[in-house]
């Protein structure tokens, strides 16, 4: 069972790349607050974030890119079970 993506179970889920969209926001929040500390922990953890932020992007590009081969190949995602998979 799901607790986060849309699935037969949780139709009221959401899709991955709004939930790593989510993420990425959240960590370009923090970064901001601090971008200008200057301490040599502060710099190591925003370059590890800025890398997860890279990162994160791909991820998203790659589940937008599913999602539209899901709908071309499928249509939209309804009710009646999963487009691809054990039916």
């Amino acid at each position: 069972m799901s607790r986060f993506l849309i699935t037969d179970d949780n139709p009221d889920g959401y899709k991955l790349e709004e939930i790593l969209a989510a993420i990425r926001n959240e960590i370009i929040t923090r970064q901001t607050k601090i971008m200008d500390d200057k301490r040599p922990e502060a710099q190591a953890v925003l370059t590890n974030n800025i890398n997860i932020l890279g990162l994160l992007a791909q991820g998203i590009a790659l589940a937008e890119d599913s999602t539209r081969i899901l709908d071309k190949s499928f249509g939209p995602h309804t009710d009646k079970g999963p487009r691809i998979g054990v039916l």
